[in-house]
């Protein structure tokens, strides 16, 4: 589910809204490991930060 949470990511990036949609429902179904992965792989490849506390309160930075 991870890998393809991170195809979902890379072909809404154009739109920032949709990005936030698409990361909120991952952040809602993957473990918490996949979470953190996600994390790291968000900031080396959109140069974004994310915070995990509560998927409702996402914001991308």
């Amino acid at each position: 589910m991870l890998e393809y949470s991170k195809m979902i990511l890379e072909k809404v990036a154009f739109d920032k809204t949709l990005f936030e949609k698409e990361l909120r429902k991952a952040m809602t179904i993957l473990p918490k490991d996949d979470k953190e992965e996600l994390k790291r792989w968000c900031k080396q490849n959109f140069k974004i930060t994310i915070p995990f506390r509560d998927p409702a309160s996402m914001e991308v930075a």
